[in-house]
């Protein structure tokens, strides 16, 4: 503990209080892994997952990126959902995006950032598949929301579109995806209306899901 020994104590803390509260809640922990749950969400530091939502650990299985990117070559994201759908069964995944999200808001920059430029490219094919729904919203921080909310939805159809998704639903199994928002100001949770069950149901809830944004604005 030579170095930072505060994240030490605290971790010392967090245990003793945690087992107090919970005995034996380690224990159990330690011997199985059954979460129901995959959230899918941005790097950002002030979006904890199981905090949000009001989770223990071991009850929601986790993978965090820039911008909460779902991209198919991306074979660190591709393996965590194959391993929550194939290995740990979860029933739901959850991609959700957070308003004020750097990545986002940089993609719209056109600024030039080094290397993340690249993963950044992703949402820009986002804002340009979109060009008119966001060039009809004059004021810039709700035009950088509205990217941020078609950027979840997007991503949740790009879940749906992976092997693993489409495998799964042709077995049978129970797979829902959701498309979730969260508000760094309030705290707050949205739904985005994106909840796929199905192959069949991708096109026309996604199709519903970009119609209700646009006519938000009407």
């Amino acid at each position: 503990m030579k170095f930072l020994p505060q994240l030490f104590a605290n971790n010392k803390q967090w245990a003793h209080d945690t087992e107090q509260q919970e005995p034996g809640f380690f224990k159990a922990l330690s011997e199985q892994q059954k979460p129901e749950y995959l959230w899918i969400g941005c790097a950002d530091s002030r979006v904890p997952a199981n905090q949000i939502v009001g989770l223990k650990p071991g009850e929601l299985f986790v993978h965090r990126n820039i911008a909460n990117t779902v991209v198919h070559t991306d074979l660190n994201c591709l393996s965590v959902i194959q391993y929550a759908v194939d290995v740990l069964k979860v029933k739901h995944i959850i991609v959700t995006g957070h308003y004020g999200c750097g990545g986002v808001i940089a993609a719209m920059s056109n600024g030039k950032f080094g290397l993340i430029d690249n993963w950044l490219r992703h949402i820009k094919d986002v804002e340009y598949k979109h060009k008119e729904q966001l060039r009809a919203i004059e004021n810039i921080p709700l035009r950088q929301d509205r990217l941020i909310e078609l950027n979840v939805i997007e991503q949740v159809m790009n879940v749906a579109q992976t092997s693993i998704v489409q495998g799964a639903w042709e077995r049978g199994q129970e797979l829902q995806l959701h498309s979730w928002i969260y508000s760094v100001k309030d705290g707050r949770l949205r739904d985005l209306n994106t909840c796929i069950s199905s192959s069949e149901e991708a096109i026309p809830v996604y199709k519903a899901a970009i119609k209700s944004l646009a006519e938000s604005d009407a």
